[in-house]
């Protein structure tokens, strides 16, 4: 399976033959590890890379939780192999495509692939924390958010939902590399990745991925049509809802919440962290972390308005400016206040009566 057109062929190990057929490597070790599961003597090992550990069954209800441990390492490596997979299939299959028609610039093209990868894993993981909110109930029941607190036992589809998501973000490390990115542009990958509690964790990622695909659709347009801008609106007002939304959904279930629940202390086994000092150092960093988010967001917005403004000033004196008018010219010589001189500065009229 070869997700891209070799020009030239490079020495095994190399830097360049690592870099264009990562995508090649990582799908055989992904063949390997399925392969695995057909051989009763392997079949437990390789079940580790693809099933969540850590099965809890009660019987009464019967209901199918999940602890957390070491053991879900081997299960994100698997899904991050399986992220890469799916990044050059998106890259190769869909966006390489658009690139060639658009004849974007290097800049801009860099950003247009990253707008591209991020929007379609933004569709995706929206649509999947709200379905899982949904049917877990806790949008129609919101105090399931604090209620019962330490959540430690998960369902599947939401413990297969943070283990995807730690291995996509996890995977966007080494495609720095393989996109050969730019040193100057690493640091801002790097802050982005890290930017990105079990319940209520759920209900912030919808929030943010719902913000942040609203913005890459709006670069995609704006990369394919400039005039394409008002949708940088509408991402505006969903990104400030959703810092609103943030800093109240953690002050009501943190702030007040928890600090009614009965079960306060520091247990580490139980995974109970529910202590006064806990609870305002979490309110600090979330308060702190999107007051930064919205400092950006307003200084980048005073500046789209300030080169706004400029730009319609520059248009506004070139329209009012009147070009100055060229002067006649014709064999004798050239108009001058109405009057036709020559060359020389005299009038042709008087040449013609002087002449015998």
């Amino acid at each position: 399976m070869a997700f891209r057109r070799r020009n030239k062929s490079y020495p095994f190990f190399s830097q360049e033959f690592l870099i264009q057929n990562h995508a090649d490597i990582v799908f055989s070790l992904v063949i390997f590890i399925l392969i695995g599961l057909m051989f009763e003597a392997t079949a437990k090992t390789a079940i580790l890379f693809i099933q969540p550990q850590y099965n809890i069954t009660t019987l009464s209800p019967e209901v199918n939780t999940y602890l957390y441990g070491w053991k879900d390492c081997a299960t994100i490596l698997f899904y991050l192999f399986i992220a890469i997979i799916l990044h050059a299939v998106v890259q190769e299959y869909l966006l390489d495509k658009v690139n060639r028609r658009l004849h974007l610039s290097k800049s801009k093209n860099t950003k247009f692939n990253e707008s591209g990868q991020l929007c379609v894993f933004h569709l995706v993981s929206s649509v999947w924390s709200f379905y899982i909110l949904i049917t877990e109930g806790y949008l129609l029941h919101p105090s399931s958010l604090w209620e019962n607190y330490p959540h430690s036992h998960l369902r599947f589809q939401v413990k297969f939902f943070y283990l995807t998501q730690l291995a996509y973000w996890l995977h966007a490390l080494p495609e720095l590399y393989f996109q050969k990115v730019r040193k100057e542009e690493i640091p801002r990958q790097l802050q982005y990745i890290g930017r990105e509690v079990n319940r209520v964790g759920l209900v912030l990622l919808f929030l943010q991925y719902v913000s942040e695909l609203g913005f890459h659709i709006a670069r995609l347009l704006y990369f394919t049509d400039e005039s394409h801008q008002k949708m940088f609106d509408t991402w505006a007002v969903s990104f400030v809802f959703a810092r609103m939304a943030t800093l109240t959904l953690m002050f009501l279930a943190v702030g007040f919440g928890l600090a009614r629940a009965d079960n306060q202390g520091l247990d580490v086994e139980l995974g109970n962290f529910n202590t006064v000092l806990i609870r305002m150092i979490v309110l600090l960093l979330v308060f702190l972390t999107q007051s930064w988010l919205l400092y950006k967001f307003i200084r980048f917005q005073l500046r789209r308005w300030r080169e706004f403004r400029h730009e319609q000033a520059t248009r506004k004196k070139a329209t009012t400016k009147q070009p100055l008018r060229p002067l006649k010219r014709d064999s004798l010589g050239h108009h001058e206040n109405g009057v036709l001189k020559a060359e020389n500065g005299v009038s042709p009229r008087t040449k013609k009566l002087k002449s015998p």
